[in-house]
This record gives structure tokens, sequence and C-alpha cells, in this order.
């Protein structure tokens, strides 16, 4: 019935090449080939004129760049811990079965994950735009204010505003991954803990939290990864300008200005391997971080 001995044909490498050939073509290729870019000046037009490690002791001297990186920092910031923490909570919370419509707040929470970034963006600006905006038209109709409020002229403001935004959009998909990893505590565990008399909220921060620490430093990495690379969210919002001095460009968007604005691709793709060893090292620290903490 079955076979006594395992056939090593090379029919085997016929199914797994397309993997790699376009995995080879479309993402190991470019990412080498970006890195030779980043040791050039390269208008990507002319020959690459090779100026070796220039590009990145230009970058470690910009000063606009630590300023973008630190309006990402600072929206990542905002946004991300109160989206985990608040997204675990309603985790715990939808993850009762006694709870009456726990399906319907589910979908509802993670709705705003469906609808696309750049749409948000662009229906933010709607709202807060100086002129024509919905809540100036509001605040003027019902008499709190005699004059618009131009939103968009204080820099704390937008980037909170960006916070805002990616807070409202990916808390409802933290909350199901929470959800996800809720499922496999063992539910006999939590009745004992109520059975010997421990409240939900001794039960959320003795027992669930402990045993979601493999999720939670998920969250923590991925929204690293994903915080770094805001992009759509802030270049809507402010036209691609960054708003005023800049407080919403975030690195990315610094990026995208010098690479395909200003064609100084070599730059750009040194800015984007500094981008890509600050990811390294802010993954390794949250991996370090939770570690003690599980290990205490």
């Amino acid at each position: 019935m079955f076979a006594k001995t395992i056939r090593k044909d090379h029919y085997g490498y016929y199914f797994i090449a397309p993997f790699f050939i376009i995995f080879t073509t479309f993402g190991l290729y470019p990412i080498l080939y970006s890195l030779y870019i980043s040791f050039t000046n390269f208008d990507g037009i002319t020959t690459p004129d090779f100026v070796g490690i220039g590009n990145y002791v230009a970058v470690i001297q910009d000063p606009l760049f630590y300023k973008t990186l630190f309006n990402t920092l600072f929206i990542w910031g905002v946004s991300v811990v109160p989206q985990l923490t608040i997204s675990l909570v309603l985790a715990f919370i939808l993850n009762d079965k006694l709870l009456k419509g726990r399906d319907f707040f589910r979908a509802v929470y993670f709705f705003p994950n469906i609808v696309t970034a750049a749409s948000l963006g662009l229906l933010v600006s709607l709202i807060f735009d100086w002129q024509s905006g919905g809540l100036n038209h509001f605040l003027v109709q019902t008499g709190i204010i005699q004059d618009p409020i131009n939103w968009k002229n204080d820099p704390w403001f937008m980037r909170l505003i960006v916070s805002s935004i990616l807070f409202f959009q990916y808390f409802g998909y933290s909350m199901v991954i929470y959800l996800a990893g809720l499922q496999g505590i063992d539910p006999s565990l939590l009745e004992a803990a109520q059975m010997d008399g421990a409240k939900k909220k001794h039960i959320f921060i003795h027992i669930i939290v402990p045993m979601l620490r493999p999720i939670i430093l998920f969250q923590m990495i991925t929204s690293i990864i994903g915080g770094i690379q805001i992009f759509d969210q802030p270049f809507t919002l402010t036209n691609g300008n960054g708003g005023p001095d800049r407080a919403a460009m975030t690195s990315i968007m610094y990026l995208y200005n010098v690479a395909f604005q200003s064609t100084r691709f070599g730059y750009g793709a040194a800015i984007a391997f500094c981008l890509f060893i600050i990811i390294i090292l802010l993954s390794v620290a949250s991996f370090i971080m939770t570690k003690r903490k599980s290990r205490s």
C-alpha cells in the first residue's frame, strides 16, 4: 500500500522552480540591485557613478532624514500603543461566549481594515479642510466657533490626525489576531481560575496576557515593520508635501520624494537600507524585551 522507499527523482524540482524563479526575479534581484545602487549616484538614465559609502554618510548627516524618522516613530508610537492595548481588551471581551451580538461587533470593529489607507487619508483630509471641511462647517453652523479653523496648519495636530487614522484602521485587525490567540488557550484554565474566585481583571492580567506573549511579540514586530513604512495616509492627507513644517512627512515619503521626484535613486536606496537596519534593531529590541518579561 505504501512504498518502502522514498523516490528522490528530480521531478519535484519542477514543481518548486516557479516560486524560486519568481522570487529571484521580482524579490531577490531588486533587493541586490538596490543595494548596489545605494553605493552610486544614479538618476535612472545615465550610467551609475560609484561613490562608495558616500550616500550612507550623507544620510547620517541629513537633518531632514532624522526629522522624518522622528515623525514616523512618533506617529507609530501614538497609534500602536493604544491600538495594541485596546484591541487586546476588546478581544478578551468579545471572546466571551455569553456575550450577545459578539459576531456583529467583531465584524464592525474589523470593517475599517477593509477600507484602503489612501481612501481614509483622503476622507479625513476632506473633513478637516479649512474652507470646505465638514468639521468646520458643523462647528460654525452650531455656533461653537465664529471663523473656520485651519486644522492642517498645526504640526502636532497633523501628526495626531495621522496616528488616529492608523489606530482606526488597524485596531480591528489586531483584535482579530488576539482573538485567534485566545482560541488556543485551554478554557479549563479560565474556568478553574473563576472557580477559585479570580475576577476577570486578574484572569486577564495573570493568565491571558502571559499566555499571549508570542502573539503580542508578533503584533509588535509586524507593527514596527508596517509603522516604519507609513506612506498612504499622510501622503493623501497632506497632498504629498508633509503638511506644515513637514510635520507629517514620514521616512518613506521622504524616500519617495528623493528617489522618484528628485531622481536621486542612489540616495533613496541608501535611505531604504538605513530604514531596513532600523526595523531590524527595533524588532530585536522588542524580542529581547518580551523574552525578559516572560522570564520575570
